[in-house]
């Protein structure tokens, strides 16, 4: 294969002329071996081939090929992905199905523009007080007292089982954002170790806004100023997930400028998925000549906060937290970013906790952002199979470092009728510093 043939699409004359779809190199190779399909959730679920990495990679091409249709069915199986990496891992001769299925979505969305996707990537993404004024129904119904009711009452089990789930996965909405109660500058405590910037994204902005304030009082606990500028944007996860890579990249500029501005050595995140984000933002701006290069030393300083905090000689913890905790890893996070170790070493740090390893820790628990919305049964089933493993161990709490993981498990907890409670493991490590309300 010519270095033309692998830069370039499967047919320039063809029906993807001028649109750019994936090279031949992402399927050509593939061997039919069926290492990825005993890996992956979707097929172990449902054991349909068309579930299956080898299955949604045969599909990919032949379209690719032009031997068989563009159907909604078949873009439908590239969204059925849950992109968790684990088909890359066991590929024998190093393919990613899982990336071919977010090019072909990105494909669809050239072929077929989405009405609804500009108004959600292009607009909503791009203004964090809409999104923040959209929660308010959730909050009112919150703050009424309907929701405390309807639990109370069991109310919501007369729901139908994908509305009751949605419902149970929500956390208590905070009355605040982070944004309004993080500083934009947080002095550090004792001698100084150094500055970092800390990027806020979107679910812990409005559903985890007392997480991410953990996470910065952590940093400044250990000698860090910490700076979290209010005006940057959503990562662009959500645009990549569903095939709109302008919005993608419109992001990825914006959250570049800005951050520049404050010429931090690093940056922190409490997001799994963010992190993966904004590390790649080199490869999504690597054909872009005034930003390539801005791209690249960006994303070279971006760390996940358990990665940063693992590195650094840590402020031993003073009050003991005698419970059991069993820890999920997030796809975004052992996958992705290769941060695996790093989050049981904080945890093994706090003095009484007892770390307990579930079985299959870094198996997928279905979330990947929206698929309780759009495969609801599938999602659930691949979530049973992770509460299985996790009830074994009969935690206190399950620590996970994505917020879409934490949601997942959550209503996992609660279908599962087991008390722990799903935290991020900074937030176990602020309460050990005695500085939390959870550790008063």
């Amino acid at each position: 294969m010519t270095e033309k043939e692998k830069k370039s699409g499967p047919d320039e004359g063809g029906p993807f002329a001028g649109l750019e779809p994936p090279g031949q190199e992402q399927y050509l190779n593939c061997i039919r071996c069926g290492a990825c399909d005993s890996v992956c959730p979707t097929y172990r679920q449902s054991l349909r081939e068309t579930h299956s990495p080898r299955g949604r990679l045969f599909l990919a091409r032949k379209v690719l090929e032009g031997k068989t249709e563009f159907t909604p069915n078949l873009i439908g199986q590239m969204y059925s992905c849950l992109s968790c990496e684990a088909c890359a891992e066991a590929c024998p001769v190093g393919l990613h199905p899982a990336e071919l299925a977010l090019e072909l979505r990105r494909l669809d969305q050239q072929l077929h523009p989405a009405r609804w996707k500009n108004l959600v990537f292009n607009r909503l993404l791009k203004n964090p007080a809409l999104m923040s004024t959209g929660l308010w129904p959730l909050r009112l119904y919150q703050l009424l007292g309907f929701r405390a009711a309807a639990r109370a009452l069991n109310l919501t089990g007369l729901l139908p089982d994908q509305v009751r789930d949605l419902e149970g996965m929500l956390p208590p909405i905070p009355g605040r954002t982070g944004r309004s109660i993080i500083p934009e500058s947080t002095t550090n405590k004792g001698e100084p170790r150094g500055r970092v910037v800390f990027f806020l994204g979107c679910a812990q902005n409005l559903l985890f806004a007392r997480t991410s304030a953990a996470a910065v009082r952590v940093l400044a606990e250990n000698g860090y100023q910490v700076l979290t500028p209010p005006d940057v944007l959503c990562c662009g996860m959500p645009a990549l997930s569903y095939g709109d890579w302008r919005s993608l990249t419109d992001l990825a500029r914006h959250n570049i400028a800005r951050i520049e501005k404050l010429k931090a050595e690093t940056i922190v995140t409490d997001c799994a998925t963010c992190g993966a984000t904004l590390k790649a933002y080199g490869h999504y701006l690597e054909h872009d000549p005034d930003w390539a290069e801005r791209a690249k030393n960006f994303s070279a300083k971006v760390k996940d906060i358990c990665e940063f905090l693992a590195a650094i000689d840590l402020k031993r913890p003073r009050r003991p937290v005698a419970r059991r905790v069993t820890y999920h890893d997030p796809c975004h996070l052992g996958r992705t970013q290769g941060v695996r170790s790093q989050p049981r070493k904080i945890l093994q740090q706090i003095e009484g906790l007892e770390l307990v390893e579930m079985k299959e820790p870094d198996r997928c628990c279905g979330s990947a952002g929206t698929q309780i919305i759009t495969n609801y049964e599938m999602s659930m089933g691949v979530l049973d199979r992770k509460m299985d493993n996790a009830a074994a161990v009969e935690p206190d709490f399950i620590a996970t470092g994505c917020p879409s993981c934490r949601m997942q498990l959550t209503t996992g907890c609660r279908r599962r009728g087991l008390s722990a409670e799903v935290v991020h493991p900074v937030e176990l490590l602020e309460a050990a510093y005695g500085d939390s309300e959870s550790g008063k």
